[in-house]
């Protein structure tokens, strides 16, 4: 099975996607990537939701991502006496360390951290920026504020500090156990929440390592003060436009996507676009227009993929979420306008001899009209590096190992296969040939361009670029080569 566009789908799996049928039904409708949300379910949920998707990927033979999206360190306010209390205007309203139900005037905060990095200026927004309390002063133990709009607190809503950075482990007591069971699942990408410097993922390399991709969630404005530090760390990149907007002033958000969007083309990391793309599916068989506008302007700006929530998750039509955004991204690919957006979008290759090759191959792909783009890879880095040159030519990315064929669902244009390891570069150009044939990129008598590095199996070395001519020579045994290594 291939697709027939280059930006991918990340869809998330809950209560209304649990069954195998349903995740064979978003798979068909286009998801490449599904999303674990650690933030909801049990592990045996999620448990679950993965072994099916791994049943999906035996019966259709293409590598599928499973992204491990940690819930994070959330903050959030304690209980009420009544449940709930109604604050106006002007008010003052205290936030202490006094574990006793909250009234009208103040309410606990289990969040010592807070105390410390809390000053006078700054906001503190509750459940979601519904209310807005400005802070007038912090003692040890307790922060007054005055209430900046009416509104309703009740127990355990979250609290969002857009003005500091808040001196808390990036990987919670909750986030380390997730993180234990999911790369005992067998993730390939692991979601980040709530990043606000390097040293967040550099905490959770040291547990990952090389077993899984790292995902980074920009969704705090903390960590726009060193977006580029954090992307050279990370493997991956989403733009959380949820938290982010709620810190954010909304005007600010649709700026700051494109600004994350670019460091991350300048840097190859790919980058998912996320958070209410498609949000009225959740209870409508059709998205508004100004939705299916959004969806397509985070492809026309060359986002490697965009991801679904609760459309997938428990809407109530999770399949045609799926399939409306698979058919808005496919138009916007046919658009002329398209390819000459992300011509013009073209970063100037890194000084490295790998970027310098894959640059190359692009130039070379367009000249000579290739029918494909072909990258033999062992770590992913060649595919990654061909995907930022984002050329006209599809990628078909050859891999001995099937944990680098998942992740690289994730990226754009990619189109990942498992081939047994190659020893030499006769033995890589035939593997290049045959893969292009069979998986219906190529027909004989085209010409495809291939990247690789030497010596084979060793990561990093991207030093090779060849041009070569599809022939016909042993398309059942590729196939059945392809199935085995999946099985």
């Amino acid at each position: 099975m291939r697709r027939q566009r280059k930006a991918k789908i990340v869809a998330t799996l809950g209560p209304a996607s649990t069954d195998i049928a349903l995740i064979r039904a978003l798979f068909e409708a286009g998801a490449d990537v599904f999303r674990l949300n650690f933030s909801h379910g049990t592990h045996d949920d999620h448990r679950a939701r993965y072994d099916a998707v791994r049943q999906v990927e035996a019966e259709t033979g293409r590598p599928i991502a499973v992204l491990a999206d940690l819930q994070g360190p959330k903050l959030r306010i304690g209980t009420f006496a009544a449940g709930k209390v109604a604050v106006r205007t002007g008010d003052v309203f205290v936030l202490d360390s006094d574990p006793t139900p909250g009234d009208g005037t103040r309410v606990h905060l289990p969040h010592p951290e807070l105390f410390e990095a809390a000053q006078p200026g700054q906001s503190l927004l509750i459940d979601d920026g519904k209310v807005r309390l400005a802070i007038e002063s912090v003692t040890t133990g307790t922060i007054t504020t005055r209430v900046a709009n009416n509104g309703t607190l009740s127990d355990r809503k979250g609290v969002n500090v857009p003005d500091a950075v808040i001196p808390i482990p990036a990987l919670t007591a909750k986030d380390r156990k997730d993180l234990d069971f999911a790369l005992s699942l067998g993730a390939d990408w692991i979601g980040l929440s709530f990043v606000q410097r390097p040293s967040d993922i550099v905490e959770a390399r040291e547990i990952v390592g090389t077993r899984a991709g790292i995902l980074s969630k920009i969704e705090k404005p903390a960590a726009l003060q060193q977006l580029e530090e954090i992307v050279r760390v990370s493997d991956s990149v989403m733009v959380a436009r949820g938290d982010l907007g709620v810190e954010l002033p909304p005007e600010r958000v649709p700026g700051v996507q494109k600004r994350i969007l670019r460091v991350c083309r300048q840097l190859g990391k790919p980058v998912v676009i996320a958070t209410q793309m498609l949000e009225s599916m959740i209870d409508s068989p059709v998205p508004t227009r100004a939705e299916a506008s959004d969806v397509a302007s985070a492809i026309y700006e060359g986002a490697d993929a965009v991801m679904l929530s609760a459309e997938s998750a428990n809407g109530r039509y999770p399949v045609q979420a799926v399939s409306m955004m698979n058919r808005i991204v496919t138009e916007v690919e046919r658009d002329p306008l398209y390819r000459n957006l992300l011509d013009a979008q073209h970063e100037i290759p890194l000084n490295t001899r790998q970027d310098a090759i894959c640059a190359a191959l692009r130039e070379v792909t367009q000249i000579i009209g290739a029918a494909a783009t072909v990258t033999y890879t062992s770590s992913g880095a060649t595919a990654l590096r061909a995907a930022r040159e984002r050329p006209c030519a599809p990628i078909v990315s050859i891999t001995p190992n099937l944990d680098i064929a998942r992740r690289l669902a994730i990226a754009w244009g990619i189109h990942s296969t498992v081939s047994p390891d190659v020893q030499s570069v006769d033995e890589m150009v035939e593997a290049a040939t045959r893969a292009a044939l069979v998986e219906g990129y190529a027909a004989p008598g085209d010409q495809i361009t291939i990247a690789a590095g030497m010596p084979f199996g060793q990561g990093g070395t991207t030093n090779l670029l060849r041009v070569a001519e599809v022939g016909t020579s042993a398309v059942a045994t590729a196939s059945s080569t392809r199935e085995a290594a999946l099985a």
